[in-house]
């Protein structure tokens, strides 16, 4: 999220009398993200309270696009996943268009992020995670990944004159070795569904528990990378972020196992899928440290943006081909 287009108080506040959501009383650019323009919106309504919403401008996304992401956060919140529901106005449109880009009004969850989770974070992170790719099996709408394998080869040969020699073996034989993987019989049987693709920790929100350190999950956010996929990549995923000791990409195996542990108490793993994670944390570490690396040289022009450090990932891909992680429990993959 950033800002790319400014959005004067009168826009806001055509979009919000369209909708009926109440009269403006703040409206503040989001810097963090690299993405979308985003504003937190405040509003009063006729009840004196202040209600508050997120406005997203998507900047590369077409309206042809947006509805699978739209929707997806829809139907999961009626579905009593804990996801941002988008405000539809009365013919039940849920996209409209602000400064000339597509946009949307969506709730802001309650809370903050946890940027220094423990295993108690893990574990709710995790079982969520599963109610949602459960919740998500009936949404009849299709769109696959958009930053999966075939985006990956579209961006690699971009890059890699950007690179040094360490750097371009590295892509290039784990681009080959992705390729042989999503060709194979075992991949195709993988469960698939749509996915969340982008769960790093400041995607969710928690509020403030009982004690220190016991904050309660309220919610997932920015569905705008959601895609078709296996749900296995969309766990990798998760695990290279929430697991990981940041400084060297090490993954902290106390807290994998607390989150897969927390993800099966919902939905089981396959004997395949146990056996093809290794692989796919490493798929999810090259697909990040591609888009980081997309970012760092060849950005866009945004009021608000910084990119993030393709050299994490870098690591992050590195240590999971070294050593490759297996979360198996109770003989899981046998």
């Amino acid at each position: 999220m950033a800002v790319f287009t400014e959005v004067s108080p009168a826009q806001a506040q055509a979009l919000l009398d369209h909708l009926a959501l109440g009269q403006l009383t703040s409206l503040r650019g989001i810097g963090a993200g690299i993405e979308n323009t985003n504003y937190f919106v405040d509003c009063t309504q006729g009840d004196g309270h202040l209600h508050r919403y997120v406005l997203t401008l998507f900047e590369r996304l077409t309206a042809e696009q947006l509805p699978f992401y739209l929707r997806l956060m829809q139907h999961l919140a009626q579905r009593g996943v804990p996801v941002p529901e988008p405000h539809a106005d009365a013919s039940g449109e849920i996209l409209f268009k602000v400064a000339g880009k597509p946009a949307a009004i969506v709730d802001r969850l309650h809370g903050g992020h946890q940027l220094a989770p423990d295993a108690f974070h893990c574990e709710q992170v995790g079982a969520t995670l599963a109610r949602m790719h459960l919740a998500g099996q009936d949404f009849p709408l299709y769109q696959p990944n958009l930053r999966g394998l075939a985006w990956w080869r579209e961006v690699a040969p971009q890059i890699l004159p950007f690179l040094d020699a360490a750097e371009t073996e590295l892509l290039q034989s784990e681009l080959a070795y992705q390729a042989q993987l999503a060709a194979s019989a075992r991949y195709a049987d993988l469960p698939k569904g749509p996915i969340h693709a982008d769960l790093f920790r400041d995607n969710v929100m928690f509020e403030p528990g009982e004690g220190p350190g016991r904050e309660r999950l309220t919610g997932f956010f920015d569905f705008y990378f959601a895609g078709c996929d296996t749900w296995l990549f969309d766990l990798a995923v998760c695990l290279n972020d929430w697991c990981i000791d940041l400084t060297d990409g090490r993954l902290i195996e106390e807290r994998a196992g607390v989150f897969v542990q927390a993800y099966e108490s919902v939905r089981p793993l396959s004997g395949a899928e146990h056996r093809l994670l290794p692989a796919l944390l490493r798929a999810a570490a090259l697909r990040f440290w591609l888009s980081r690396l997309y970012d760092l040289h060849l950005p866009r022009e945004a009021s608000l943006l910084k990119a993030h450090d393709p050299r994490h990932f870098e690591r992050v891909l590195r240590e999971r081909i070294a050593k490759p992680w297996h979360a198996l429990h109770d003989g899981a993959a046998e």
